[in-house]
């Protein structure tokens, strides 16, 4: 029996209705998704590798810009397709398929990756603003904690919004490189011996790996699966084989256009510095300096421009796929400020302790560090996606045809294979630089065994257990039988009190519920300076005065004939609520609310959220 699952991305999840609209309206309203996935294929992360390999190896790994490209495009139109057909995203579909202590791992895997891409669009930013404003760096990583604001407004506005602000952003890097290549003018037939592909090894491999990392990002195919689930399209087989149609024009067009732009940018570090003889630019800061050296003031200063733009909206993006994989891999749903919060101050530390340790020209180092930690992440995510794709039970008609799975294995065999001969050279060098090994030994590799191992089991799972469409995990339990509904006796409802105009309704819904046979506690609680410091001790004006309204109360209550009493608190008032409904024995508390919410929740607290998530009594909230 098919479960219902939480939907994914909840805030937009359908929110473009695709149903109603045909011809190039119908394709407009299908563009976006990729763009935002795109954003990751452009980020900072990516410059640091694009001008580390433009510099020190030429033209000579662009073949390994549009391998990466090929693997992206398909592994990102399988990611659409699962999100289209099987209704799930990637997270929630590994949530389902494999068991709960699998899922533990790869969320921390997952959620490595994302703070490791964050770390770039942190790097990337301050490096942007510090080159555009001279901003030092350490400031500008501190700032870049602010741009949650701008991620919950734009969440706040719809997806549309979000998408023509991704695309916006996108259009400034895109026109920046344009303007770039037309001062650097590179030689065309150099750029062709590029594409031919060359056996790689040492800084080479070690580069080419960040590439494949920078380009084929996990958190994008997390990401792209939940996002084409935010159009509304018709559940039938002529209305998904139409969105999968658009989708892979979607995601064509806006990885192509994404490899133009990481072309762009390894062709001006080729042509710029490798020809020149600057064979050891691998810092974003020295190639804008050099930019300016060698082609005036407007090559580096759109150079700048496009980082922070390209930085900005990846940091979105990233955002987003971290809500994505906390929800689907541990069924988590925590506010998405708090998400973007927790993600962006991992991401921080280890850019502050860079600076402070090892000073500001290690940034760039950490950049490519960042995407080879992505690149080794990618078989966790590849592996699944291949799996859900291939399930005739899941996908039904649409599971991918045969070459197609062929060409996917092969594109994981190529990726993990190139990891773990990245894997095996550095723990092999490290060995033989290191003067004590310990650490090698005891840690780094029985952590590499234990991550292989695990991603050996990813891979054998699926066949071992084939029916991965089979709900093991399901979000909200099951809908149980209603065979009768038995009316329900509150012997004692308390009813809190402000002494507002809505207590009227407070307490006209409280009676509503126990009648004349029930006895009602007035609850109130004083909130004043005085009452926080000398609790029930105090007797200033205000408590005089509520202990003799909650009086009235209790009177009028009374004459209609309604047993009444009254408690009263001092100080914190959702825990002297909270404490009194249990000294009480309350069993129904009904309670006013404000009304008010966004920022005035920050300034005046959430006190019916804080009660209701303390106490285990029905809470009726009066609005």
């Amino acid at each position: 029996m098919k479960t219902k699952q939480k939907t994914s991305l909840s805030e937009v999840h359908a929110s473009v209705n695709i149903t109603n609209k045909t011809g190039y309206r119908k394709l407009f309203a299908f563009l976006g998704p990729a763009y935002l996935v795109s954003v990751g294929y452009m980020d900072p992360g990516n410059w640091a590798t694009d001008i580390a390999g433009g510099s020190q190896f030429g033209y000579q790994l662009i073949w390994v810009l549009l391998m990466s490209n090929l693997i992206a495009v398909l592994l990102q139109t399988l990611s659409a397709r699962l999100g289209i057909v099987g209704g799930m995203d990637l997270a929630q579909a590994s949530r389902n398929a494999y068991p709960t202590w699998a899922n533990y791992p790869l969320y921390v895997l997952a959620q490595i990756a994302i703070v490791a891409c964050d770390l770039a669009e942190i790097i990337g930013m301050a490096i942007g603003l510090n080159l555009l404003f001279g901003l030092p760096l350490i400031w500008g990583i501190s700032i870049t904690i602010f741009d949650t604001i701008l991620l919950l407004f734009l969440l706040h506005k719809g997806i549309r919004l979000m998408e023509s602000f991704i695309i916006s952003m996108v259009f400034v890097v895109g026109v920046s490189f344009l303007m770039e290549m037309f001062i650097v003018q590179p030689e065309t037939a150099d750029i062709l011996t590029g594409f031919k592909p060359s056996v790689l090894s040492g800084e080479a491999l070690y580069i080419a790996i960040g590439i494949i990392g920078a380009t084929v990002m996990p958190h994008n195919l997390y990401l792209h699966s939940s996002l084409v689930q935010t159009r509304k399209i018709e559940r039938s087989e002529k209305g998904i084989k139409e969105a999968l149609k658009f989708n892979f024009m979607d995601t064509t067009i806006a990885l192509n256009l994404a490899f133009l732009v990481n072309s762009a940018i390894l062709i001006l570090a080729a042509a710029a510095f490798y020809k020149n003889g600057l064979y050891e630019v691998a810092e974003i800061q020295d190639a804008h300096q050099l930019l300016k050296n060698i082609f005036g003031s407007l090559a580096p200063t759109l150079f700048a421009i496009a980082l922070i733009a390209s930085g900005q909206s990846s940091t979105i993006t990233g955002t987003l796929a971290g809500q994505i994989v906390m929800e689907g891999h541990l069924n988590l749903r925590i506010q998405p400020w708090l998400r973007r919060l927790i993600t962006r101050l991992l991401a921080i530390v280890p850019a502050f302790l860079t600076i402070i340790y090892f000073g500001e020209e290690s940034l760039g180092e950490l950049l490519v560090l960042s995407q080879v930690v992505l690149s080794l992440q990618l078989g966790f995510a590849i592996i699944p996606l291949i799996h859900f794709n291939s399930d005739k039970k899941l996908m039904g008609q649409f599971s991918i045809k045969t070459w197609v799975k062929i060409l996917a294995w092969i594109s994981a065999t190529i990726i993990i294979g190139l990891n773990v001969k990245l894997v095996f050279e550095e723990i092999i060098g490290w060995l033989a630089s290191a003067e004590n090994t310990w650490w090698i030994y005891g840690l780094v590799i029985p952590l590499a065994i234990g991550v292989g191992l695990l991603l050996l089991y990813i891979l054998i799972y699926p066949f071992w257990k084939p029916e991965l469409s089979k709900t093991m995990h399901i979000p909200h339990g099951e809908a149980q039988a209603i065979d009768g509904i038995k009316p329900i006796k509150y012997e004692t409802i308390g009813i809190t009190v402000d002494f507002s105009d809505k207590d009227l309704d407070t307490l006209r819904h409280a009676v509503l519920q126990g009648g004349k046979n029930a006895r009602y506690t007035l609850i109130h609680v004083v909130e004043t300076a005085g009452a926080r410091y000398h609790g029930e001790e105090v007797m200033d004006l205000e408590t005089g005065v509520d202990i003799e309204n909650l009086r009235k109360y209790q009177v009028n209550l009374k004459d209609l004939g309604y047993e009444a009493d009254f408690q009263i608190g001092y100080g914190a008032t959702a825990k002297e609520i909270v404490d009194i409904v249990n000294a009480e024995q309350i069993d129904l508390l009904v309670m006013g609310a404000h009304g008010h919410r966004n920022l005035k929740d920050v300034i005046f607290g959430t006190t019916v959220n804080k009660v209701r998530h303390r106490v285990n009594i029905p809470v009726l909230i009066v609005n």
